[in-house]
């Protein structure tokens, strides 16, 4: 019966797909590595030639930065220089070496406004000699956003808009419909409680809460490592994926 359902959901999936206007062919993927995320996807990865939304789950500078830091942290595991988009560069590049993306692969434009940086934006997503595009923008239109999901399809380049507000209005902004394929929202949450006195490492609340072709989910998880890749805290990874490593909501 098991067997059956998978069938019945992934000739659902295919169907979605084709009328979303995807192609029929299996899209190149990068995996997070982690099963219980993996799972959750079409083709068990995150899709590459596409658009990728983050954001932080509040407006304070925390989940921001943790928001930053999975951005980070998935261009770091792409093959090829980083593009990373901003209105201005008060961005931590210690912070991003990290989480796997050392100075040395980025390249940073600094732009004067959202309308120059949303045409760098897709500029480099239809580049095509990129590892991956990233850029910080608060407001992003339907328009916009099928334009940068083009682009990103046709050269085969991943592109990440991480949604970072202003001001507190520009916040609602981030419910309304876009063209990205996912859509995750990063939280803050108490590190991993050491032994010893000292700061263990960072956990985040990642809630998947758009996937088109696939299901709503959150984890809770470490945050990235120096290569870039999460982890399941070690109180949580041998629970089964019921107890609460990758809930479905509404």
């Amino acid at each position: 019966m098991r067997g059956a359902a998978s069938d019945v959901l992934a000739d659902l999936r295919a169907r979605v797909g084709r009328l979303e206007g995807a192609t029929t062919r299996k899209r190149s993927v990068l995996p997070f590595g982690v099963k219980a995320i993996d799972q959750r996807l079409p083709d068990g990865g995150l899709a590459i030639g596409a658009l990728h939304e983050v954001a932080g789950g509040g407006n304070g500078a925390v989940d921001g930065a943790a928001a930053a830091l999975f951005a980070a942290g998935i261009a770091a595991r792409t093959k090829g220089q980083v593009l990373w988009c901003v209105t201005r560069h008060d961005l931590f590049a210690a912070a991003l070496a990290q989480a796997g993306l050392g100075p040395e692969r980025v390249i940073y434009v600094e732009t004067g406004d959202e309308k120059a940086l949303l045409a760098s934006f897709e500029e480099g997503a239809r580049h095509g000699g990129l590892g991956a595009v990233v850029a910080e923008v608060s407001c992003l239109s339907m328009t916009s956003s099928r334009r940068l999901h083009l682009a990103a399809e046709a050269s085969g380049t991943m592109a990440i808009a991480v949604r970072r507000w202003r001001r507190q209005t520009e916040a609602a902004d981030f419910g309304q419909p876009t063209s990205s394929v996912t859509r995750w929202r990063v939280s803050a949450l108490p590190s991993e409680v050491l032994p010893v006195p000292g700061v263990g490492r960072a956990r985040w609340l990642l809630e998947l809460i758009r996937c088109r072709a696939g299901e709503s989910a959150d984890f809770v998880v470490e945050a990235c490592d120096a290569e870039g890749r999460l982890d399941l805290p070690a109180d949580l990874a041998d629970r089964s994926h019921d107890a609460g490593d990758g809930r479905r909501r509404a």
